[in-house]
């Protein structure tokens, strides 16, 4: 059983938690990802955001929201089935919004996947989603 001189010694330390900014509390080092599918980009934010797409989309983004990275790379894989394209983006300050995009064939349905990898190739995100019925 604990304390109440360890309680309350508990309970301080999580009241100053509190205040802290989520920057200070956040790991040093640590990179945090936000990833989107949508249809488009327009003025820096997704638009028609979804996991599911018609097989005559044409075109899909994956919008990032990156903090934690500046001056780094992260890359976007995007995949099906076997095939594997890559698309590397520089992040030019601490919370930066980037993005790529894929053109997609009618005729390649099915699941996909886009991972967020940082510069060593460690996996930040991954996000899948579906072109077709």
């Amino acid at each position: 059983m604990m304390s109440i001189k360890r309680l309350l010694a508990l309970l301080a330390f999580l009241a100053l938690g509190a205040t802290l900014p989520a920057s200070l509390l956040a790991q040093e080092g640590a990179i945090n990802v936000d990833a989107v599918l949508a249809l488009a980009i327009e003025e820096r934010e997704p638009v028609d955001t979804g996991s599911a797409f018609p097989a005559d989309v044409g075109r899909v983004w994956l919008w990032t929201e990156v903090t934690g990275a500046e001056g780094q790379t992260i890359t976007h894989v995007w995949s099906h089935g076997e095939h594997e394209w890559s698309v590397e983006l520089s992040i030019g300050a601490d919370r930066w919004r980037t993005w790529s995009n894929k053109t997609i064939p009618s005729e390649w349905t099915g699941e996909w996947k886009v991972e967020v990898r940082d510069g060593s190739g460690a996996v930040l995100r991954t996000v899948t989603f579906t072109v077709g019925s």
